[in-house]
């Protein structure tokens, strides 16, 4: 049972370091398409219901065919960079009006402005949930801090038996310490008895010097 439990902590553990390092993924994405100045960058957190393989999408709009490109450059640069992941596939890189980037856990949608409004992708995954990129990274440091205040209490849990254990052997120890000086005391009163026979020696030379004064 115990070994049962801890491969299903692992399990879980491991789901949630993924689900960090998809988030951590996306967010860079869309820093990526900051500071390509895409326009009204959106992240769509998509029901797993509808989503199938992929967690979010990403969207940001261009307002040329250039910039755009540019933008899809910056992104697969980065990733690759930072994460060492690459795209699945890439579609729509040529024409640039529609450029789709798809990671798996995640697909990236850069459109021409006029393109986006006509495909409205917004619309059509009503059940997504959309965040801004600040919104996002907002949560993203919720979710790192609760799994550190959470490793921390695994911690803790760990060392506070082992100084249970310490403070009930050390009374133990010191008990026969105190009771064997406790024998030192009449070590004392044998070395004060010699003291009081010294004192009668004087008297007996005083009587000496007296019967020579008579016999002059």
């Amino acid at each position: 049972m115990k070994l049962g439990e801890q491969s299903q902590r692992m399990t879980t553990d491991q789901k949630q370091q993924a689900r960090i390092d998809i988030r951590n993924q996306v967010q860079a994405a869309a820093a990526a398409c900051e500071d390509k100045k895409g326009v009204d960058t959106r992240i769509l957190e998509l029901d797993p219901i509808d989503a199938g393989l992929s967690d979010f999408f990403l969207v940001t709009s261009a307002t040329n065919d250039r910039q755009a490109i540019a933008i899809a450059d910056e992104i697969e640069h980065r990733l690759k960079k930072e994460f060492g992941v690459f795209p699945n596939s890439v579609e729509g890189r040529r024409k640039g009006d529609w450029i789709l980037l798809d990671y798996v856990d995640f697909v990236v949608h850069v459109f021409l402005v006029e393109r986006r409004a006509f495909y409205d992708i917004e619309r059509l995954r009503k059940s997504a949930r959309p965040l801004t990129p600040a919104e996002f990274d907002a949560e993203l440091k919720a979710a790192l801090a609760e799994k550190t205040l959470a490793a921390r209490k695994k911690a803790s849990a760990k060392k506070a038996p082992a100084k249970k254990v310490a403070s009930k052997k050390s009374p133990a120890k010191k008990a026969p310490a105190k009771k064997a000086a406790a024998p030192k005391a009449p070590a004392k009163k044998k070395a004060a008895k010699p003291v009081a026979k010294k004192a009668p020696v004087p008297s007996k030379a005083a009587p000496k010097k007296t019967p020579k004064i008579t016999h002059k």
